[in-house]
Formats: C-alpha cells, structure tokens, sequence
C-alpha cells in the first residue's frame, strides 16, 4: 500500500478524531455520565471535604418515576386532594335545670338528678341534638320535640273480679304418633285487605281447655278465590261440640268442604251478590251448607259415632273484593253471633229463627208427605199390597210368624234450620262474626261490648296483635274457645 492510502487508513480509525455520525449534543449516556461528577461535588475553592455519610444509616435515595429514555406518560393522571381543614374545637354543653334553690340550705338533695338524665323527662320520649351542632347554633336552646308512646294493648280482663284461670296456655293437648295431622294450635291469626273493608280474623283457645289440656275446638278458615274485582272472600267458622271427644275434627271438615264447596262456584256466588239476586243467594248456599252437613253424617258413620257426636256448627261470612259493592253475605247453620257496631254502639243483626208452630206450608217429602197410593193387585194372585214406598212383597202364604223384638230407637234431634242475612254496610261500620265462645259475652257482659266498641270506634283498624289482645279480653264465667272475624268499612 502507498503512503497516501496509509494516511487515509490512519484519519479513519484515529481514535482521538471524533465521530463523523450526527449525534444529539448532552443526550447521549456518556454525558450523563460525565454529568454527575459535577453535579455531585462542590465549586472548586479551599473548603473542607464533605463528609461521607454512612450508607447503614443513609435513607434510600429517592428513584424517579419514569427513566430519562422513556416516554412521557399518556392519558389521564390522578392527583392527591387537598388537605382535610383542621376540626374546630366544640365547646361542652351547660346542662341548665330551672330548679329552685335555696340561697341559705341550697339545692334540695331530694331533687338532684342522676348524672346523664334528663330531670324533667317522664313518659316521653326527648329526641336527641345533633352532636355536631351546639347550643349556640340553635335559634332556641331550650326548644325539645317530644313524641308521646303509644299506650300498649293488655289482655286485661273486665268485669268485677279476675277470672280464675291463668291467661296464658298452661298444658297442651296429648298427641299421638300417628296422628299428629289432626294436632291444632292454640291461636290463629289472619287478615286481609279488599276494596273498601279490612278483615281481621283471630281464634284463641279458651281458658278452661288451656288449663285441662284440650284442643281447640273452634275453626277458622280465610279463603279468596277468583281474582280482580270478580275476587270472593269466604270466612268460615265452625265451632266443635264441647261434650264429644273428636270436637275439633268435626270443626276443621266443616270449614273445609264448605270452602271447596263455595270455592267450585264462586263465580256465580260473586255475580249474584253484586247483581243481588237474593233469592238465588239463599237457595245456593243452603244447598251447598246441605252437602256439608251430609258429609259430616258420613264421616261420623264411618268413625262408628253417632251423628250428634261428629258435628259442628257452621257460620259464615262471603265478602266480595269489588269496591263498588259494599253487600255482605252471612250463611250457616248454630249457635253464635253476629253484631254490627255503628255509631258507637252495638247491633245484634241475627237472623230470626221463627217458632216451630209457626211453621206453614204444603207438606214436602220426608216430613208430612201422604203415602202414595197402593196399587190394584192382581186377581190370579194372592199377594200384599205395596209399601208406601212402592215395594213388592212376597206371595203371601198363610204362614203366621213370630213377632219380632222390640227395639225403640232414639229420636233423632230435630235439624237445625238455615240462617241467611244479606245486608249493605255504610262506610264506618263494623260488622263481628262470633262463635258461641264469643257470642255469650258479647250478650252477657256490657262492659265487654262497651270496651270493644272504645277500642274499635277509630277510624284506623287495628293491627293483627291489637286485635287478637281485644279478642282476648277475659270475662268471669266464660271461658270457651273464642273465634271474631271482624270486618271493618273505610
């Protein structure tokens, strides 16, 4: 190689030329680097060196958030809020009492209150600062809301003299493994509201069967069928005989199958009671209020009892959910009750029964019907003439026999006759379903019916606990099984 290409090789690879390539002047790693010194130590002068300090003890150097070759961050930052003010300092509260006070013996230690009461306060109920405001905020210091306590409902008794049993359940009734379906309970509580009436429904077990260990032998059934204003409302309370063992079941089939019963027509039930087809009504329900009855005398033939002892009586209450009809439907068959309380007092509406000998009319079958006429026998044959019921006997032969035993059955009772009243309640009324536990007070005892009518004469009914300690309001001498329906009118 020449001289003049050695030369050209030397200014190529010198290493103190610089470099041809363009470069970014103070960006680049090795002015960073030379950067640092500088930036570390003091000016040049006489001075004392700087003490190095101890790296165990030395806090950690504080990173940047991002390096110097990257990229600046993009999108939304969060900063920190300001700081929260200081709180203000709240002075105490005075507590100011208007007691007065002797200047010379001071203040009566009779009348000093207990730290943290009120004094003053007695049935009432203060409503406490807000702490965050003081006495000095309020444009009155001594302006308090009281709210006064609503005075509770005890089942208290009325009368002369408490009665003698406990007011609450003592012993339950005996249960047996196969049949605990049949168990009831001591109290059951219902209600409802439709169209323009409220329905309270409550029955409770009476004194005398809580003390011994009976069942309650009272029913009570609440039912809706249909719905919208086509909607009916059947309450059905049976009451079971006190003197027969199987009381209570008897109770609880009545109530059932008439609510099947009503249940399978009450579409036509609810357009005859706000059609008022009064006629249509009674004769419906007397018949299905029949069938019921007739089930009860299978089912206590069944049981290998009597129908006397497996039966019940039957009351009933039909609401229609229409708030244009205000009729109310009362069916059954018994004893019991059926009050309307308007204008503060009580009206006894049960359907009169009429005397036994007032008693008119056509005879109809089974009770006064005449035979029907025998037919014409037969020349060629010798034979007995037919039966009033039109049966057949045999050829008679000549042949004497022997009179038979005598056997006298017993008289059945005579039935129950049907009660039925429909009536249109006035707004403000109150009408009461009672059983005959309920019932017998109601007539007996004034001040039972005088202080249901206080406690019910308000506008608002009561609640589902107001009314059962009203229908647990205890009278001496009565102490049955106790069943209300009540039904009030807006």
């Amino acid at each position: 190689m020449t001289q003049q290409g050695d030369n050209w090789w030397d200014k190529l690879y010198d290493e103190s030329a610089p470099d041809t390539a363009p470069t970014v002047s103070g960006d680049t790693l090795d002015d960073h680097f030379a950067s640092a010194p500088r930036a570390t130590t003091g000016p040049p002068g006489p001075g004392p060196a700087p003490k190095a300090e101890d790296p165990r003890t030395a806090p950690p150097p504080v990173l940047p958030d991002r390096a110097p070759w990257e990229a600046p961050e993009s999108g939304p930052r969060s900063f920190p809020g300001p700081p929260l003010p200081a709180p203000v300092p709240q002075a105490d509260p005075v507590l100011e009492t208007d007691l007065e006070t002797d200047p010379e013996t001071g203040p009566d230690p009779g009348l000093e209150a207990d730290p943290g009461t009120d004094p003053e306060a007695g049935p009432w109920t203060d409503v406490e600062p807000d702490p965050h405001t003081g006495p000095e905020h309020a444009p009155d210091a001594d302006l308090t809301v009281q709210v006064p306590l609503p005075r509770p409902r005890a089942a208290g008794f009325v009368g002369s003299r408490p009665p003698t049993y406990e007011p609450e359940p003592t012993a339950l009734p005996v249960a047996r493994p196969g049949e605990l379906a049949e168990l009831v309970s001591d109290t059951v509580l219902d209600g409802a509201r439709y169209g323009t009436c409220t329905l309270r429904a409550a029955s409770v077990r009476g004194d005398s069967a809580r003390y011994r260990g009976e069942p309650r032998r009272d029913a009570l059934l609440t039912a809706r069928f249909g719905h919208d204003e086509a909607a009916l409302v059947l309450v059905a309370v049976a009451a079971g005989s006190r003197a027969a063992e199987d009381a209570h079941l008897a109770a609880a089939d009545a109530c059932q199958w008439i609510a099947e019963a009503v249940g399978r027509s009450h579409a036509r039930l609810s357009e005859d009671i706000r059609t008022g087809r009064r006629g249509d009504l009674k004769s419906g329900l007397h018949r299905l209020t029949d069938r019921t009855y007739g089930k009860l005398r299978a089912r206590a033939a069944d049981r290998g009892l009597a129908p006397d002892e497996y039966t019940a009586t039957l009351r009933c209450l039909l609401v229609p959910a229409d708030p244009e009809c205000r009729t109310r439907v009362f069916f059954g068959i018994g004893g019991g009750g059926l009050f309307r309380l308007r204008d503060g007092s009580w009206q006894d509406i049960e359907p009169l029964l009429p005397e036994p000998g007032a008693v008119t009319g056509a005879p109809v079958v089974g009770f006064g019907s005449p035979p029907a006429p025998a037919r014409e026998t037969e020349p060629e044959i010798d034979v007995e003439a037919e039966t009033a019921e039109g049966d057949r006997l045999t050829m008679n032969l000549g042949v004497t026999t022997a009179p038979g035993p005598l056997i006298e059955e017993p008289v059945p009772p005579p039935a129950e006759p049907f009660r039925f009243r429909a009536s249109i309640a006035r707004p403000g009324d109150t009408l009461l379903l009672a059983s005959p536990g309920l019932a017998e007070p109601m007539r007996g005892e004034p001040a039972l019916a005088r202080e249901l009518a206080a406690r019910w004469a308000e506008q608002e009914p009561p609640g589902l606990a107001a009314f059962l300690a009203d229908t647990q309001l205890r009278v001496t001498g009565y102490a049955d099984d106790r069943t209300g329906v009540a039904v009030w009118e807006a």
